[in-house]
């Protein structure tokens, strides 16, 4: 029995780990890494093994940084089971069929930029990581869905549990249970942990008692805000931003984040703390999409969300709520000077629309920009928040001149107190392996663990079980 780390080792995105069990590989997660351009470079690399010799893919959710390099691996010869929950199946779709088509218009672009510059650069135009068509193609390898608390025999001796992380729709912690000459081994994957008391999803599910434990870390050094003072303050910097006659631009994740925020901006108006006038504008066809896919599963909510549901009450609907799904729709929000709640992808103004938003905000200071979510080292959502003056944008230098919040508490992450608690509850597993955070971040979280051999594994780096 192996263990092997081939994405998110000292670093956040990527999440990508191989175990081996009775001539069995099953690969947990298979994500893409995002951020600075090193490591979006890490991407065209190879794994560390042999797509075709994978057998199964057991997926814990459907953010891109664990999902997202499926395609390239079916591309490059898997040809097993992917198996994860009906949401994540759901969500992967979208949000595959998005990457690939956004990997095409890079390369175009590349392409384009190659040959205005020389024919000899226009030899090595880059190709894309992969196409709509490879993505298409993945989607036939998903297989068996995954019920919460359910066992699952993956193969002869490995077998999966998937837990309720509490993340985003769908996602889920992964317990195997694996025997091999004899030998018992239990191996317990967080995934992405959210936290409880959230709306829309239920709690985590309590982590059952694991030998070995492989978990995320991605704020394993801090503690977020309360999650009530978050929301008065989003309403307050969107009050502050009305007053002064201009425009609000909430870069958002289009899986939770946009969900999330939709709720507290209908809960803010039924209340009146917010004004029913307000307008909102959701300008991210995969959000707008990924809206949808919220409402066909409701296995997933908490309580509180299936009241609101069985009381015939819309939660992510507002009087003032529009869809821009088109192009035109979305490019005529820049003509709107004040008075607009603007949601667009990304959330890390890595790409998308919001940097179209950002480029007629983001200079006039009776504007705001909220963020909301996590911005990963090396992105322009990171770089605004670290206080830069000016911006780049579609070859031109922009004044940050806009108001800038950071909002912590929204984060769909658990905090150092959450992921401590979550750990404490399984008992005192011989060894715990830490992923999917900075290392100076690990190596923080690493202290505060105790009655457990810490590990922070680096790329390709494989343990004995």
């Amino acid at each position: 029995m192996k263990l092997t780390f081939h994405g998110a080792d000292q670093n956040v995105t990527g999440s990508c780990h191989l175990i081996e069990c009775q001539d069995h590989k099953v690969l947990i997660d298979c994500g893409l890494y995002q951020g600075e351009r090193e490591l979006v470079e890490e991407n065209a690399e190879p794994f560390g093994f042999d797509p075709a010799d994978i057998d199964y893919l057991l997926l814990t959710h459907a953010h891109l940084d664990h999902c997202g390099r499926i395609p390239l691996l079916i591309k490059r010869g898997f040809t097993g089971e992917i198996i994860t929950t009906a949401a994540s199946r759901e969500l992967a779709r979208l949000v595959l069929l998005d990457a690939g088509h956004l990997q095409e218009a890079e390369a175009e672009y590349q392409s384009k930029k190659a040959t205005r510059s020389s024919h000899e650069h226009h030899k090595h135009a880059p190709k894309p990581l992969y196409t709509v068509l490879d993505t298409l193609n993945s989607l036939d390898c998903f297989g068996r869905t995954a019920h919460y608390k359910t066992p699952m025999m993956i193969a002869p001796g490995i077998r999966a549990t998937f837990l309720d992380a509490g993340h985003i729709l769908g996602s889920a912690s992964i317990f195997l249970e694996l025997e091999e000459l004899g030998t018992r081994r239990t191996v317990l994957f967080s995934g992405d942990l959210g936290y409880n008391g959230r709306v829309i999803l239920r709690d985590l599910s309590v982590p059952p008692p694991a030998q070995v434990v492989v978990m995320e870390t991605t704020y394993g050094d801090r503690l977020h805000k309360a999650l009530q003072p978050s929301i008065e303050e989003l309403y307050g910097a969107i009050e502050d931003t009305f007053r002064r006659g201009g425009n609000v631009v909430i870069p958002t994740f289009a899986l939770e984040r946009a969900q999330e925020i939709l709720y507290f901006l209908h809960e803010g108006v039924a209340k009146g703390r917010l004004p029913v006038s307000m307008q909102v504008y959701l300008d991210s066809p995969m959000a707008i999409s990924a809206t949808e896919i919220f409402e066909r599963h409701p296995e997933c909510y908490d309580a509180e969300m299936v009241r609101l549901l069985k009381a015939r009450q819309d939660p992510f609907s507002l009087p003032g709520l529009h869809f821009t799904r088109e192009t035109a729709k979305s490019m005529a929000l820049n003509e709107i000077r004040s008075g607009a709640v603007i949601m667009a992808g990304s959330g890390m103004c890595t790409g998308g629309r919001v940097r179209h938003h950002l480029k007629h905000n983001i200079w006039r200071p009776e504007s705001s920009v909220i963020f909301v979510g996590y911005a990963a080292r090396g992105t322009l959502a990171r770089n605004i928040i670290d206080g830069a003056k000016t911006i780049r944008l579609y070859h031109e230098e922009i004044p940050v001149r806009a108001k800038i919040f950071t909002i912590g508490g929204f984060s769909a992450h658990a905090d150092q107190a959450e992921l401590l608690a979550w750990h404490r509850q399984i008992g005192n597993p011989e060894r715990t392996f830490l992923v999917h955070g900075d290392k100076e971040v690990m190596e923080h979280f690493a202290k505060k663990l105790t009655g457990t051999q810490v590990e922070m594994p680096r790329l390709h780096q494989e343990y004995l079980l």
